[in-house]
């Protein structure tokens, strides 16, 4: 029986059998393309030295990457359901290898961050399309723990950049950050080429050119605003410029995409209380998890006086317990249930942050890794159901905006985690300092300190408020099934 005699892939058995290698192929690229947005971060004062720019000048290697994915996913997302998710996935793939081939070959800044936008071009097609192809593989009795394998990869990717990094960079050069993708990635594209199918699902309608201009100019006006924010305080004219003109163009994107009959964003999705609240809170949950991405390396350095490698594998703590947690989360997921589970993970992500925000100069590395692992734990704990949330209840034509929806809240809550740890640390150290700070003291870990403490109250209190949110949505679950028995 051919390929095009099934009109859905669960009812295609040879597809079937080889679910899970798609899903491996997928996981590759989820991984890199995540893995892609932190792990530059530990290179840039080589960078910096080698192509000899100053280290302002050097981050938008980092920020062009993520704002050009977030510029850009929803339109891939838009893209895959119309022409094919699949389709747009391969493409994707390419992109990426070639943009990582010319990052590694670049020989000035210009070049390098030309080749990162032309990386994240491929890495924004895959990030919209994988989760909606793996919906559409995999049957709702293994689709909690496919998406949550899935989950697993992008908080691995996110997290372990810092740790990877530091090993890639100290030992074979800044450029093999980038170099690494080619050979991962052309095993993965050949193994994609062989087995993924074609595409079964997709929809008869028009790009939104408006509505992707709209949206694709917000995103710029508001990472340059509190990019550049954190470099010249947000009291300058310019960056309230920036920051007011992506509210307009945020408002005035919505008004248009209320009004169109084939949007970008279908905006009726957010209707649904499980899609809406999923989202919002797994944005919650990355801006939190970014919070401690950026200062516990500094903590770990700067304060406790580990070596690079020492905090690296203390860091390991939170993807390795990821890697352990989500899966099963994601597998118990599909027998009882996400909302539980959600909640039980963002309970535990509340009690680790608190955990770190009482750690102080001479707090033993044992219980360091306590509260680290705890944070992994909670954190496997909640994306593989969350994923699964996001994704179990969208008609298959809309599977790629899902997705890409999905993707982007994660990226805006990496950047939005990494500006609420700086502003808000270099704010406290600054009070107490009586100056303007924007980096540690020498001799002045108390002032560190001090500010840590507070970044990790807030970050604690933002899980709270996501656990809150949980709690409610599963009490009204509950209380709207006993309503429906009770009726029958």
């Amino acid at each position: 029986m051919s390929a095009s005699s099934y009109s859905t892939y669960q009812e295609n058995p040879e597809i079937q059998k080889r679910r899970w290698i798609i899903l491996v192929v997928m996981n590759l690229f989820t991984f890199m393309s995540t893995l892609d947005g932190s792990i530059v971060n530990i290179a840039l004062p080589n960078l910096a030295k080698s192509l000899g720019i100053s280290i302002a000048q050097v981050e938008w290697v980092t920020t062009s990457y993520l704002m050009a994915i977030c510029a850009l996913i929803l339109f891939f997302g838009k893209l895959g359901d119309i022409v094919g998710k699949i389709r747009i996935f391969k493409l994707g793939t390419i992109l990426f290898i070639v943009g990582s081939l010319f990052c590694g070959l670049s020989g000035s800044l210009s070049l390098l961050v030309a080749s990162r936008v032309f990386q994240a071009v491929g890495a924004s097609m895959t990030m919209a399309n994988s989760q909606g192809i793996v919906t559409d593989i995999f049957p709702s009795s293994e689709r909690g723990k496919a998406l949550g394998l899935v989950g697993t990869f992008v908080s691995l990717g996110s997290i372990a950049g810092p740790s990877l990094g530091g090993v890639l960079v100290s030992s074979l050069g800044w450029e093999s950050i980038f170099w690494v993708n080619v050979p991962i990635g052309l095993i993965a594209l050949a193994f994609g080429w062989k087995f993924l199918p074609p595409d079964y699902v997709k929809t008869k309608a028009r790009i939104d050119v408006s509505g992707s201009l709209l949206f694709s100019f917000f995103i710029l006006a508001f990472f340059a605003g509190i990019l550049l924010g954190q470099q010249r305080g947000y009291g300058d004219p310019w960056i309230l410029a920036s920051l007011a003109l992506a509210v307009v163009a945020f408002g005035i994107f919505l008004r248009v995409e209320w009004t169109k009959s084939e949007p970008l964003l279908h905006l009726p999705l957010f209707k649904n209380p499980l899609f809406s609240i999923s989202i919002l809170c797994g944005f919650l949950v990355f801006v939190a998890n970014f919070c401690f991405n950026i200062i516990a390396p500094f903590y770990a350095q700067g304060i406790l006086g580990m070596s690079p490698s020492q905090a690296g594998l203390l860091l390991m703590l939170f993807p390795i317990m990821m890697v352990i947690v989500a899966p099963v989360s994601g597998a118990l997921s599909d027998k009882i249930g996400s909302e539980l589970l959600t909640f039980a993970g963002l309970l535990v992500m509340v009690i680790a942050q608190f955990g770190l925000a009482s750690l102080h100069g001479g707090s033993p590395v044992p219980l360091v890794g306590l509260w680290i692992a705890m944070l992994g734990i909670g954190s496997g704990l909640f994306q593989s159901p969350n994923n699964s949330l996001v994704m179990s209840r969208i008609d298959r034509t809309q599977l790629g905006l899902a997705g890409s929806v999905n993707s982007l809240v994660r990226n805006i809550g990496m950047v939005v985690g990494i500006t609420v740890a700086t502003t808000t640390l270099f704010h406290v150290m600054s009070n107490r300092a009586g100056y303007r700070v924007t980096e540690l003291i020498p001799e002045r870990p108390d002032i560190f300190l001090s500010g840590m403490h507070v970044v990790f109250i807030v970050s604690s209190s933002i899980c709270l408020v996501a656990a809150i949110i949980t709690g409610w949505r599963m009490l009204e679950a509950r209380k709207r099934g006993y309503e429906e028995r009770a009726r029958a």
